[in-house]
């Protein structure tokens, strides 16, 4: 009778464990190239740790639809969290208290609905609804395209 070593029997079923936290690495570094490629204020230092808490499977929906994340240090601390509806990114000021928390849950909220309505949504650093805010316009890096799908 040959012996097998116990990390023999248990190495099978980490694979597919290590494959799939692979893909989640994969997905988050995809957001960033994403925003890389079309946030002008795009810097791994500012965007990076905002994706990272963004849950995967939100993350993968916002890639499936063609929606980016965007850290807009212009965007008030008043109104520092923001859904451009019309071309599908969801910005925050990196610099302010609490936005990237909201962006969070905002959209983990909105993906988990598959709700993203055409109209610009504003945000307070608590999360609230805010209406007739004055906003930046978005404004994408010049050559890049947004393709946000609507259904």
């Amino acid at each position: 009778m040959t012996r097998t070593s116990p990390l023999a029997l248990i190495a099978p079923c980490l694979s597919p464990a290590l494959a799939f936290a692979q893909a989640d690495r994969e997905v988050a570094a995809n957001m960033v190239t994403r925003a890389a490629n079309v946030c002008p204020g795009h810097s791994a230092e500012r965007t990076t740790p905002t994706v990272k808490k963004v849950p995967v499977g939100a993350l993968r929906v916002m890639i499936d639809r063609g929606l980016v994340m965007c850290p807009d240090r212009r965007l008030d601390a008043s109104a520092p969290a923001v859904f451009y509806g019309r071309v599908g990114v969801f910005a925050w000021n990196p610099e302010a208290a609490d936005a990237a928390a909201v962006i969070v849950s905002k959209i983990d909220e909105m993906t988990r609905k598959d709700d993203y309505p055409v109209q610009t949504l504003v945000w307070d650093a608590k999360g609230n609804a805010l209406s007739q805010q004055t906003l930046p316009a978005f404004e994408a890096r010049p050559g890049a395209a947004v393709l946000y799908k609507l259904r």
